[in-house]
């Protein structure tokens, strides 16, 4: 899933790149993609991008006070093209959700893959009308360490499902709160709510530094190869079974329905394994 870092990016690419020119056509490959009928996706058309701002994993691009805002879920993504096919989508075909069409033969799409079609997109004339926008929490690279302190204050979950959580803090998803806990030297199964104020301040301080290279990173890449990039900047997060870049133990995982988290014992839990149900339910 795309997080903050490559929203960011991608924020940055179409400011650079779709800014000053007029939406010459948005073309719809699945219906399902938009979550709003009024005003149509048509009002877009002939309109000028004003710019592109990035809320939590959330994209907007301005067309003259209408906006496209789009969230890439967790399989979506934009493909920019420096020459876009004119040739109109065909509906259902493909892993393509959406088409803009840019002045001077320049555009980008929405694509997806696989079969759970969770992207979605919205036209409408404030981005706060989107629900999960307006439920966003601050942003991760905003926050201070009393803000952090009095987001953690009082919550009994795990610390991994505080930083995920996007009511809470935005921008952090499965992959980067992996690499922030690592870097902090805490379990993400800790109480959120039980940290003492050096750990809140270690937290603050690996939050801060993983997210803010990894936007650096980012930003330094093509479009295209961002993913590519996230996945060879990562210490833990997708390297279950190879060495820990600090310690050298196994990095260990624990897995879910839909996700895993990965994780190294000897810097992040005493040395001791994180109980996985799905593992011991299999070994039974």
């Amino acid at each position: 899933m795309p997080e903050l870092p490559e929203v960011e990016a991608l924020a940055q690419h179409l400011r650079d790149n779709a800014t000053g020119r007029s939406v010459a056509r948005v073309d719809i490959a699945s219906l399902s993609v938009l979550k709003t009928v009024s005003p149509p996706w048509s009002e877009l058309h002939g309109r000028t991008v004003a710019g592109a701002t990035r809320y939590g994993k959330y994209l907007d691009l301005d067309c003259e006070g209408l906006h496209l805002v789009f969230h890439l879920a967790r399989a979506g993504w934009m493909r920019w093209s420096d020459s876009l096919s004119p040739a109109p989508l065909k509906p259902g075909r493909g892993p393509i959700a959406l088409r803009v069409h840019l002045g001077g033969g320049v555009g980008f799409d929405l694509t997806e893959a696989g079969t759970q079609k969770k992207l979605s997109a919205w036209v409408l004339e404030d981005p706060a009308e989107v629900p999960g926008i307006a439920k966003l929490g601050p942003d991760a690279l905003s926050l201070d360490v009393e803000g952090l302190a009095a987001v953690l204050f009082g919550r009994t979950e795990r610390l991994k499902t505080v930083l995920t959580d996007q009511s809470r803090i935005a921008g952090i998803g499965n992959a980067y709160s992996d690499e922030i806990l690592h870097a902090a030297k805490l379990s993400p199964y800790a109480t959120a709510g039980r940290l003492d104020a050096d750990a809140v301040e270690h937290l603050h301080t690996a939050m801060r530094e993983i997210l803010t290279d990894a936007v650096e990173r980012s930003l330094k890449q093509d479009a295209a190869r961002l993913k590519a990039e996230k996945r060879s900047g990562m210490r833990v997060h997708g390297r279950t079974g190879l060495p820990c870049p600090v310690c050298g133990d196994a990095v260990r995982e624990v897995s879910f329905a839909e996700r895993s988290l990965q994780y190294c014992a000897t810097c992040q839990t005493g040395g001791k394994p994180l109980a996985d149900r799905r593992l011991s339910r299999l070994l039974k």
